[in-house]
């Protein structure tokens, strides 16, 4: 998932804007909050009495329309509770539909106003606009009963859709429409005490998209079928930074069902009118490389180059420099001082490796561009694609399906398969659909990937064995260059790769600090990858602690407790309690099994996880995991419980096992054969708790991807008291 960004979109235009596909008409009513007159696909439309967030139809249906978009963590069920909890519609009878695009009706102000799904911010981003639309809702239906019966509307109460009067007058909201349609919305409408809520926070806030995705009636990229479509594939260089030199196609057009091949500037594409004629039609491609501009380099040299930089062994590049991003007291008494722990960490590239490799459907040339896939950020992929199509931003109109997983991956400044298949859909013109297929090879070794990091750390210590003396040093490409204007890329630290590490409590309750970080160029395309930096920075920062607290003869619970008192770290020594009881933290293991404890804080959520780990033929096998969350209000439990689960099972299958390697500029990996992850019988059991809390809500779709490996790493430090200092644990 990738992070919040301050600014990307420039100020859109009337002309500019694409606006919500819904209109006022027959038996429903989109609703919301007040907006202006807007435009769709060039025509005025009418946005609804209060604006985009929800419908009504006559059979008492509410429909909530998200802006966000569901590629699996769940996120549709918590934003439609968030509207009927206030609403107090029938659970049973609500619905949820994927919005349009249009960034100035569904902007993320978490994403810089772009429309966007990212940063675990879906819930965070729409708990007041989604609170205060359901509100709204309410008390026009209320103000509408209350004027059709002739009572007081303070005398009419909401319960499960239903309007009802103590004089025995009901009347559900399908058969109020038309009136509240009419009634002028409360500017500041009355929301809820959280005391009061009866959905918000209960185990029967579930997926609304269960059903779909069992019977198979969701509906993916790889689902579309459109009269006259034909079916792409690109053959991309094989080292990052080629580009095409000259190419045959007689090979592949001798293929039946093959129509065309062209060149793009991502590659060499090939037409055709079937998935299994396009990859026979690029499998007999030839395609001749122009490497001068290549990466060449394999992922050893670039670690080793990166080790260098931090060791001070190689200046920096002329271009880059060193940036200080956490550093208070005399750095010159961080680099000195007697029997400091030094210590470094290294972080491979890692695959997102989504379970639906990368797919679009573009129709350019004949009307407005459309385009139908599993849009993670549809502005961005707007901007993207009015440049190619030369047409402005809101006259592209996208319609987002279901994505089989993203984990940053369908999320980028450049939107490179979206733009692969409007090039190509711009050649075969005329309005004619095109859908783009990547294989699992083609994402696997020309997509994007987390950064390889390197960490090292100077720490001397006190007289009770706690951090005196803290130097930093991280090397990394930054997943921020090549940011549009006005985009934090490219000015500063990047933040993306010190989270985690920068305002740690174990700093704060360090007195001298020395971080700094470097981002030299590497030729190798990186992205954020769920979690993102905290991806790395929670496995130093927590394998570190652990190692600390045994050099000082202490506990890793207790060593953590005085570290968090120190720093004022409330919740963190909240959740760590927590994990610490629930996991039975001071009774013996189970027989075999040793514990292991890891506490980060990413996405304004605090995790703490206490895993037990045993090593059966030298592979580290993990069984029970403890966790406990601070997410703020938990809007569903339950999805709450399965983020977790899904997060730990992911981050544990990055440090397990998780590699990407280059020979010579080249990805080795190309499937799961090679691309090792966790299987199902190699899954632990997540406990999951939930601190209470009446804050607003924070992220839970990234925050327990972090955590595990550490855990696991500390298990390890206890069972053989020597540290993990490089992922994968397991090497290949």
């Amino acid at each position: 998932m990738n992070k919040p960004l301050k600014t990307i979109a420039t100020a859109a235009t009337r002309r500019e804007v694409l606006v919500v596909g819904a209109t006022l008409a027959g038996s429903s009513l989109l609703v919301g909050c007040s907006l202006p007159e807007v435009l769709s696909a060039g025509s005025k439309v009418e946005p609804g009495a209060f604006g985009p967030f929800l419908k009504f139809a006559q059979d008492g249906t509410v429909t909530v329309v998200s802006k966000h978009i569901e590629f699996g963590q769940g996120n549709h069920a918590g934003l439609a509770a968030i509207a009927a909890e206030e609403l107090d519609a029938d659970w049973t009878k609500v619905e949820v539909e994927q919005a349009p695009a249009n960034a100035k009706l569904y902007g993320n102000r978490l994403m810089g106003g772009t429309q966007g799904t990212g940063g675990s911010s879906a819930i965070s981003n729409s708990w007041m606009q989604l609170r205060t639309a359901g509100a709204a809702a309410r008390a026009m239906f209320v103000s509408a009963a209350a004027a059709k019966w002739g009572v007081p509307a303070g005398e009419i109460t909401v319960l499960n859709g239903v309007l009802s009067h103590t004089s025995g007058k009901q009347a559900g909201f399908g058969e109020l429409i038309e009136e509240a349609a009419k009634v002028a919305p409360p500017a500041e409408p009355k929301l809820k005490d959280p005391k009061t809520f009866t959905l918000i926070g209960q185990d029967r806030v579930r997926r609304k998209d269960s059903r779909a995705k069992s019977n198979g009636t969701a509906k993916y990229t790889q689902d579309v079928q459109l009269p006259d479509m034909l079916i792409a594939m690109v053959a991309h260089p094989p080292k990052f930074g080629a580009t095409v030199k000259s190419f045959d196609a007689a090979e592949a057009k001798k293929v039946p069902g093959v129509t065309d091949v062209f060149k793009i500037p991502s590659g060499v594409a090939v037409v055709a009118n079937s998935t299994y004629a396009a990859k026979l039609g690029r499998d007999a491609l030839k395609v001749e490389w122009d490497e001068a501009k290549a990466e060449k380099r394999g992922s050893a040299q670039i670690l080793a180059e990166f080790k260098d930089y931090a060791s001070g062994k190689t200046a920096a590049p002329e271009k880059v420099k060193w940036g200080g991003f956490d550093s208070k007291g005399d750095a010159a008494q961080a680099a000195a001082g007697a029997n400091a722990l030094e210590i470094a960490y290294d972080f491979p590239y890692l695959s997102h490796a989504t379970m639906e490799p990368m797919n679009c459907v573009a129709m350019i040339g004949k009307g407005p561009p459309k385009l139908i896939f599993g849009s993670q950020s549809p502005t961005l992929d707007q901007m993207n694609t009015a440049r190619i199509a030369l047409a402005l931003p809101g006259s592209v109109e996208i319609e987002t399906l279901f994505a089989g997983g993203s984990f940053g991956r369908r999320s980028n400044f450049q939107s490179d398969y979206v733009v692969e298949c409007v090039h190509i859909a711009k050649k075969v013109g005329k309005g004619r659909p095109v859908k783009l297929v990547w294989t699992r090879e083609d994402d696997q070794r020309s997509g994007y990937f987390r950064p390889l990091t390197h960490h090292t750390v100077r720490i001397t210590t006190d007289k009770d064995g706690f951090p005196a003396t803290w130097r930093h040093r991280i090397v990394t490409q930054s997943i921020l260059k090549g940011a549009p204007p006005g985009s934090p890329g490219g000015k500063g630290v990047d933040f993306t790769a010190v989270e985690g590490v920068m305002g740690s409590p174990y700093l704060k309750a360090t007195p001298v600090v020395d971080a700094q970080l470097l981002t030299p160029d590497v030729g190798v395309p990186v992205l954020w990858w769920r979690s993102v930096g905290a991806t790395h920075t929670a496995y130093v920062m927590e394998h570190t602690v652990d190692q600390l607290a045994k050099r000082a003869g202490k506990d890793p619970v207790e060593y953590r407790r005085a570290l968090y008192t120190k720093a004022g770290a409330n919740r963190h020594l909240a959740v760590l309690n927590l994990a610490a009881e629930k996991a039975g933290w001071t009774t013996p293991a189970p027989a075999g099994w040793t514990r292991g404890v890891a506490v980060h804080e990413s996405f304004g959520s605090v995790v703490a996880q206490v895993a037990e780990v045993k090593v059966e033929n030298g592979i580290p096998k993990v069984g029970r995991v403890v966790t406990a969350i601070d997410c703020g209000t938990a809007i569903s439990p339950d999805q709450v419980a399965a983020q977790m689960e899904g997060g730990t099972c992911y981050g544990l299958s990055a440090a397990l096992f998780g590699n990407i390697t280059l020979t010579g500029g080249a990805v080795d990996q190309a499937n799961f054969d090679s691309y090792r992850v966790l299987r199902n019988s190699e899954a632990p059991t997540v406990e999951t708790y939930i601190v209470p809390s009446a804050n607003k809500p924070s992220g839970v779709g990234e925050p327990g991807t972090p955590v595990i490996g550490p855990a696991v790493a500390n298990a390890l430090l206890a069972i053989t008291g020597q540290p993990t200092l490089s992922q994968p644990f397991v090497k290949a």
